[in-house]
């Protein structure tokens, strides 16, 4: 049996939070000292610069150069006021929701944020309505209403308790009209936001420069006065920039092995920091329904049979991921064992079994494909384990190939890939946001996935529930379906590492409950 569990030796200071929420300031400093911008390094570089196309991390930029009624000041795990002076439901069916915006709001070019550029930026998400992009996470959303200069109200077509978390995500950041087109996409190199920071240049790939916003009006308290975000292909590069000096902190695709390297140093040999935190990022297999083999339904409870996620996870990931068992992760209301509750441990008979029973008793060929600069350096050797588990079975013969993050986009939302592995950080932090996100004509995976039970009784009745600890059966009784189906194949439940040098601190703050960076937590100590 793999331990799941071992300890894991300190390097240098070495922060390990139970939950990324707590901020409990162990690394921090109360007087930022400039030296110069902050420089992360990361592997996940945006896909578009235009929020009306992306539900990827994208976001990951857009939290610090847009800005969105809500948002998750650090400590909060509930969304608070941000472009928003104030919202809230104002009636007892959750259907009517109303925000006051705060004077005086201006983008970076001087346009005005005011109500009509609010009711704008949602109307033009609809409008343009990218194939898996954020219009999927308004489908409870009938019209938005701008009765004044500073109040917006958004009527939903069904009671939807979750909405609030909605409109925390980037994915609904606020644009100016005058910036950006109604029925197109944006082009170009640059951003019009409000957020905390603007975006002073940015080359595709490779770096993005974000300055202090001098007119930002919101809940960020900027402790630094620049940022500069660089992208990585992969982590030995990125964890090489770091001891090299050359960047100051690592978010998003330090592999396991360097992760697992940066817990072995003793604090005499390295001058770097590793921020451990608890993450609800997942990873997943999805079967399109569009391919002559993943479509049926017992060659995809033959593969769910034969994966043995604990061997990925000890193999590949080196135990810095969890074995995942269902589409919620664990830590939320409404997490379950499904997949081991149905198909218990690997069992190459069982799947044999399964597909005799289908009148299938020849090898099943299928494609498998993953994105090769996205979910970390490991992603590789995770499919190629695939690959050997699922041809030692003697059952399946599988192709694998990979594409860039923004080709392999492409190829998902038309339908290319017959199964394809997924990454996905939460928009916010509720069991909807596992479940919803992926069902239904239109989705965030471009394939579509009806499950009627889900989306036209389970989702709304949960919806209508504000208390969310009150939605487990709920969540429940649609991960029994998403079992059943095994048209989505949880492999592994991931943690949040941060790398930093010693002399930066707020690392341990930085993350919010989407696991996004705040990047203005992050400040030099003038002491150590």
């Amino acid at each position: 049996m793999f331990n799941r569990n071992r300890c894991l030796r300190q390097v240098a200071a070495i922060a390990s939070i139970s939950s990324l929420l707590a901020g409990c300031g162990v690394l921090s400093s109360d007087t930022p000292e400039d030296e110069g911008p902050i420089v992360v390094g990361t592997t996940s570089a945006p896909s578009t610069l235009d929020p009306a196309a992306s539900w990827d991390s994208s976001w990951e930029l857009f939290r610090n150069v847009y800005q969105t009624l809500l948002s998750y000041p650090t400590g909060a795990s509930d969304p608070q006021p941000d472009a928003a002076e104030q919202c809230g439901f104002s009636d007892s069916s959750n259907q009517v929701y109303r925000c006051e915006l705060r004077e005086g709001l201006k983008f970076s070019n001087g346009d005005a944020l005011d109500a009509q550029a609010v009711k704008y930026s949602f109307d033009r998400i609809r409008k343009i309505n990218v194939n898996g992009g954020p219009a999927g996470l308004l489908g409870s959303l009938e019209r938005v209403q701008a009765p004044n200069e500073r109040e917006v109200i958004f009527h939903l077509n069904k009671p939807d308790a979750t909405f609030p978390f909605v409109l925390a995500t980037p994915a609904m950041s606020i644009v100016s009209p005058q910036a950006y087109p109604e029925n197109s996409l944006r082009k170009g190199s640059d951003a019009v936001g409000s957020g905390p920071y603007t975006l002073d240049s940015y080359e595709d790939g490779k770096e993005a420069v974000l300055v202090r916003n001098d007119g930002y009006k919101g809940y960020a308290e900027r402790r630094n006065d620049a940022v500069t975000i660089r992208y990585f292909q992969d982590s030995g590069a990125m964890v090489k920039a770091l001891r090299d000096e050359q960047i100051d902190v690592t978010y998003r695709g330090l592999a396991a092995g360097d992760v697992v390297d940066l817990q072995s140093k003793t604090s005499n040999e390295e001058e770097i920091q590793l921020v451990d935190g608890t993450g609800t990022d997942i990873n997943y297999l999805v079967f399109n329904p569009k391919d002559s083999w993943a479509k049926r339904k017992p060659v995809r409870q033959a593969i769910a049979q034969v994966i043995d996620r604990a061997a990925i996870t000890h193999k590949v990931y080196k135990d810095t991921v969890d074995p995942l068992y269902s589409m919620v992760p664990k830590g939320l209301t409404g997490h379950t064992t499904g997949f081991f509750d149905d198909y218990g441990d690997p069992d190459v008979d069982k799947a044999r079994e399964i597909l005799s029973d289908a009148g299938i008793n020849q090898r099943v060929p299928l494609t498998f494909w993953y994105t090769s600069d996205r979910y970390g350096s490991e992603t590789a050797g995770e499919f190629k384990e695939l690959k050997r588990q699922l041809e030692d079975s003697g059952l399946f013969t599988i192709s694998l190939k990979s594409r860039p993050w923004k080709t392999y986009v492409e190829g998902y939302q038309k339908g290319e890939y017959p199964v394809f592995g997924r990454g996905w950080f939460p928009d916010f932090p509720d069991a909807e946001n596992f479940i919803a996100p992926f069902v239904g004509e239109q989705n965030a995976l471009g394939t579509p996935y009806p499950a009627p039970e889900i989306t036209g009784d389970l989702l709304p009745r949960s919806r209508r529930e504000s208390d969310r600890a009150n939605v487990e059966k709920e969540f429940e009784e649609a991960q029994r379906i998403l079992v059943d189906d095994a048209r989505l194949l949880p492999l592994w439940q991931g943690r949040q590492y941060v790398a930093a040098s010693r002399d930066v601190s707020g690392a341990e703050r930085a993350l919010d409950p989407s696991t996004i960076m705040m990047m203005w937590e992050l400040h030099r100590k003038t002491a150590w």
